[in-house]
């Protein structure tokens, strides 16, 4: 950092004072991370714009990390924030700090001002290249109501009334009452019918997942802790479409990603979205997060028409996607490409229906210098876009056979 920089953030840096924390507990912000001295109390000369601060309880006789909590704070310039920690239950304290506490820190900062760190600097270019459509009403918007972000999120408990206990045909119900139980003929008890379905549904034999997804929990999250992501919307297509309109919208999902779109205040928000997924599982740890992000990045790879109506939107997709990738752990990238997962498959959908819709020669050029740098930097293999995948190649069906 050169002094005009420092100089600047002095004056105009926020300051994050965190009181009594314990020694050796993992503190961070953005991508940083420190294990905490003694006498920390906090970090100044922080930018304005968008942070994350994160934090994790170490035990002091194991060593055991508990999981990673944090929160997002747009920083305004000179801004003060203050929290304290609370030991009995070994995280941030729910309480307010009072308006005199904050002033009498105000007014003692020479002396606290050197047992609060630097932020660091260094990360800063990108950082804000990994946050740049998160605006400070989107993070409000989209992080949990308490404000918290947390890698384990507290579930409720299941009562006894909502405890699963399986699946029970309609059949097996009737014949119980009745004194017997249905079974097949090699005396195993049938399970091909659920209550309240139609005849045509009930002869379908229940699968081993349905089975299974029946005997656990329905656990939700303590009220108020839920991430509030954009919900993906089921149905790929609009009310009223016919066959040929259906298949349509699920090889061209435009119309799932306008749906989403409709929900933010601008297009660009989808983006941000992105964004916030993105690092909420790459600092905050959350695989729920994780799983958005895929699924964002899936839906976004799936649109054709969408391309032309949001070049902005996708201008940015691609920038964004290839500096998160450069930060993704390299466990997740190698099984990106060992597994073939949908991310790995809806990039190729991707870039082929690029150079089939003739997009515009920036982004185009933004695709292929994107394209370029998977394959040189990860070996990712994109040869044969013109080409139909195996499993997408139609099946032809010999109606003469006998």
């Amino acid at each position: 950092m050169d002094q005009d920089t420092a100089k600047k953030l002095l004056v105009e840096g926020g300051t994050f004072v965190f009181l009594g924390v314990p020694q050796e507990t993992q503190f961070g912000i953005d991508m940083q991370c420190w294990n905490t001295e003694e006498d920390f109390r906090g970090i100044k000369m922080i930018p304005p714009g968008l942070h994350y601060i994160h934090y994790s309880a170490v035990s002091k006789g194991t060593g055991d990390v508990s999981p990673r909590s944090g929160f997002m704070h747009y920083f305004q310039k000179k801004e003060f924030l203050v929290k304290m920690w609370d030991k009995k239950t070994e995280d941030m304290s729910k309480e307010e700090i009072s308006d005199e506490s904050i002033q009498r820190l105000k007014d003692n900062l020479l002396n606290l001002d050197r047992h609060l760190a630097p932020y660091p600097y260094e990360i800063w270019q990108k950082w804000k290249l990994l946050c740049s459509q998160i605006t400070a009403e989107l993070a409000t918007k989209l992080s949990p109501e308490n404000g918290m972000i947390r890698a384990s999120v507290e579930l409720m408990s299941t009562t006894d009334q909502d405890r699963p206990r399986g699946v029970k045909s309609a059949q097996a119900s009737t014949d119980s009452q009745e004194g017997g139980t249905p079974t097949n003929e090699a005396g195993d008890t049938r399970e091909d019918c659920i209550p309240g379905q139609s005849d045509a549904k009930r002869a379908r034999k229940i699968t081993q997942e349905e089975k299974e997804d029946a005997m656990l929990p329905d656990l939700k999250p303590m009220p108020g802790t839920a991430m509030r992501f954009t919900e993906i919307p089921k149905d790929k297509y609009p009310p009223g479409s016919t066959p040929e309109e259906i298949t349509k919208h699920y090889l061209d999902q435009s119309y799932c990603l306008e749906l989403m779109i409709a929900q933010h205040e601008e297009p660009l928000h989808i983006i941000g979205e992105l964004q916030f997924a993105f690092l909420c599982f790459l600092i905050g740890h959350s695989l729920e997060a994780f799983e958005h992000w895929k699924n964002l990045v899936i839906l976004i790879c799936s649109c054709d028409d969408a391309i032309h109506k949001y070049r902005t939107v996708f201008f940015h997709f691609i920038r964004t996607l290839e500096i998160q990738i450069e930060e993704m752990p390299e466990d997740f990238l190698a099984d990106i490409v060992m597994n073939k997962n949908l991310v790995y498959k809806k990039l190729r959908e991707f870039f082929r229906t690029a150079y089939v819709s003739k997009v515009d020669g920036r982004l185009l050029t933004m695709i292929d210098r994107f394209k370029e740098n998977l394959t040189d930097k990860l070996q990712w293999d994109f040869t044969g876009l013109d080409a139909d995948e195996e499993d997408e190649r139609p099946v032809v069906v010999n109606l003469l056979a006998a």
